[in-house]
């Protein structure tokens, strides 16, 4: 049998000869297509079908039946010369008769009726997606007629009209093809259900009994069956190639992205939303078990995501950050807006999209979101009228059952659930709220004790009686009580919004150490780098101070403003510093205070192992929220009330010792203890050195208060 001619390494010499002969008439031939004319559609129609029949003849002649990849490539080159020849001989008149049958500028509103039947279409046959582009492609052709006139007229508004039209379609298109994200996201779930609750994870080390358990062929089998039905859609779509849509360029891989970040955006706006609905009179809280469902809920969503990344070919952790991010920051701004006069709407968000929209959802209680019904829900469980705070113990416990309600891990959960992003969300929102109550308690100042005239006339008289303050004041629990008993009436309304301020300052303290330990946990080096600026920052600051010709931030530059956004993210500030509100000068604004300290002493007792405790459970008082509460109302006022505030407290504490030393009293007074551990606390929570409270205390005091301790 002889050899084929057309073949790689011919060995005989006239095989060689004759293959070389081939190979310079294909050439010509090749030459003769590219000289086609379609101008002269008579001469290239002829010509053509002369070419068709000499690929005929050398197919046969040359004895090249044997070569199935020859025979391919000349059959294929016979087709498209066959279809050069219909091309050629369409008459102008049928170009005109197919352009205006085909005109789609009539289906502009009847399109969306077929959506439906083409998303089915797309759902049963993926690859359906590429015949479609031919749809759209003709879709544009709907621009024509709205801006036919406005061509002609040589408009301005001829771009601006374009790209109107061009985004309505392209907004179409996104409509028809969002039918993939939903049915991947379908798949997905049936995903996160198999992960979540069938398949186990694999340990490290297995013993080999036991691998057939691990094994679970089943569940596996059919999550690789779901991926593999991802794949398809997400290969449906990256079928499509780039498309112009009017004058805006479509690429099918970017609208494959936004599909899934709109899908993704959905459906986890939907769980936070659902999962944190909570019932103010279930006992105990439903607030643990709620975030751990949500927890497990959104930890499905992760991992799946992150499964299923390299099968339809995005960053899947870098577009889960950003849209939980986007969602959980959305939700802050929209719950925020309750304390805004100038409320930011939708289209002002930063945070909103109208391509990939975050979807909104009815109110079910006085929050808007579900961002602020997780808050109020941690300040309700957290009063301190119904509980204690344990500093030490970071945790919270019912004043009457003395039983546990909840403690830091409260934070480490959410912090699970939500991520960095919740818990700084929910530090901005607790910010909002200490605004509202310190404005709130401004008010009441002015109305019930700058206003009332038994109030100030027995302001008057005790600020007579205890000037000067390094004095000690005669016949002192006799002055302390007349005062306390003439204002009996206003302190329950001023312990309630001071002590409202302190637990969310409490709130904001534990938020702040959850950041911040994980932080250093996951992100040390950032962490690192962040103390180390804010430091060196602090430092160049604090020498400009003392001496004004070294640099200081301009007031156009953002660095200071910038760096404290990452400083609050890593949860590397002291929420005591921070100031809220700007205040004017208000007389006996730091008698007035302290009167209400020594208001509240009685109704505390000394704990060895609790410290300050409330003594009675029907009259509540808790203590670190009092100190912290009035410590952060004196630091929105002037350095110098806080300083009248302590030297007040300071002479109480003389005149209490000076008279109980007086009447041979075998203790130290409990009034005088808890004016102590006032001073005690407020240097331990400010950070401030011990000689700002020795300034007003004599050392023996100190030391004989600690004996008693």
């Amino acid at each position: 049998m002889a050899e084929p001619v057309w073949r790689y390494g011919c060995k005989a010499s006239g095989q060689e000869e004759e293959l070389e002969n081939l190979q310079a008439w294909f050439r010509e031939i090749s030459k003769q297509i590219l000289s086609l004319n379609y101008d002269d559609s008579t001469a290239a129609g002829r010509k053509t079908v002369q070419l068709i029949q000499a690929l005929e003849e050398v197919q046969e002649f040359h004895q090249l039946e044997s070569n199935l990849q020859v025979c391919q490539f000349l059959a294929d080159t016979r087709k498209f010369l066959h279809q050069m020849i219909r091309a050629v001989t369409i008459k102008e008149e049928v170009l005109i008769t197919v352009q205006i049958v085909g005109d789609l500028s009539f289906a502009w509103h009847l399109i969306d009726s077929f959506t439906s039947i083409m998303q089915e279409s797309i759902r049963v046959n993926p690859s359906m997606v590429t015949k479609l582009r031919a749809t759209f492609l003709k879709l544009a052709s709907a621009l024509d007629l709205p801006l036919l006139r406005i061509n002609q007229a040589n408009s301005p508004d001829l771009l601006s009209v374009s790209q109107y039209y061009s985004g309505e379609l392209v907004s179409y298109v996104r409509k028809v093809l969002q039918i993939i994200p939903e049915s991947m996201f379908t798949s997905l779930l049936k995903i996160i259900k198999l992960q979540t609750h069938d398949i186990m994870e694999v340990p490290t080390r297995l013993d080999k009994d036991k691998l057939r358990d691990y094994a679970q062929l089943g569940p596996r089998y059919e999550v690789a069956k779901l991926t593999h039905a991802i794949s398809i859609f997400t290969e449906g779509i990256l079928m499509m190639k780039t498309t112009l849509v009017g004058i805006i360029k479509v690429d099918p891989k970017q609208l494959l992205e936004d599909g899934i970040r709109k899908e993704l955006v959905k459906r986890v706006a939907f769980a936070l939303h659902r999962g944190l609905i909570f019932n103010p009179r279930a006992k105990p809280s439903e607030l643990m078990p709620k975030l751990k469902e949500l927890g497990a809920t959104m930890d499905g969503f992760h991992r799946s995501f992150e499964y299923i990344q390299d099968y339809v070919s995005i960053y899947g952790l870098k577009i889960w950050q950003e849209e939980v991010s986007r969602i959980i920051n959305y939700n802050v701004e929209q719950e925020c807006n309750n304390f805004l006069r100038t409320k930011i709407q939708d289209w002002q968000s930063m945070y909103q999209s109208t391509h990939i929209p975050i979807p909104k959802f009815a109110p079910v209680d006085e929050s808007i979101t579900f961002i602020g019904r997780l808050c109020r829900e941690i300040l309700r469980i957290t009063d301190p009228k119904m509980t204690c705070y344990i500093d030490q113990l970071n945790t919270w416990y019912d004043m009457k059952t003395h039983q546990e309600v909840t403690s830091s891990r409260l934070f480490s959960e959410i912090q699970t659930t939500l991520g960095t992003f919740g818990l700084n969300g929910l530090d901005r929102l607790l910010c909002f709220m200490i605004v509202k109550e310190l404005q709130n308690f401004l008010s009441m100042f002015q109305k019930i004790i700058l206003k009332e005239r038994t109030v100030q006339e027995t302001l008057k008289m005790l600020m007579s009686a205890v000037n000067p303050l390094k004095s000690i004041v005669a016949n002192s629990s006799k002055v302390y009580l007349s005062a306390i008993t003439k204002t009996q009436k206003i302190w329950s309304a001023y312990l309630e919004a001071i002590m409202k301020v302190g637990q969310m300052q409490i709130l904001r303290q534990q938020i702040a150490n959850e950041l911040n330990s994980s932080c250093r946990f996951d992100s040390r080096h950032l962490a690192a780098a962040l103390d180390n600026l804010n430091k060196a920052l602090l430092a160049d600051i604090e020498a400009h101070y003392r001496d004004p010709s070294l640099p200081y931030p301009k007031e156009d530059n953002t660095l200071l403003y910038e760096i404290t956004a990452y400083l609050e993210a890593a949860g590397i500030h002291n929420p005591l510093n921070k100031i809220y509100i700007t205040t004017k000068r208000l007389p006996y604004f730091p008698i007035v205070n302290f009167l209400f300290l020594i208001a509240q002493l009685p109704k505390l007792q000394y704990n060895k192992n609790l410290g300050m405790v409330c003594r009675k459970p029907a009259d509540p008082v808790d203590w670190p929220p009092l100190v912290l509460g009035l410590l952060t109302l004196l630091k929105q006022f002037h350095s110098r009330y806080t300083e009248q505030f302590l030297a007040l407290i300071g002479q109480f504490i003389r005149s209490t010792m000076e008279q109980c030393t007086s009447q041979k009293m075998p203790e130290m007074p409990a009034d005088a203890v808890g004016a102590l551990l006032f001073l005690e606390d407020y240097v331990r929570y400010t950070k401030l050195p011990r000689r700002v409270a020795e300034a007003h205390v004599p050392n023996f005091i100190f030391d004989e208060f600690r004996t008693v301790l």
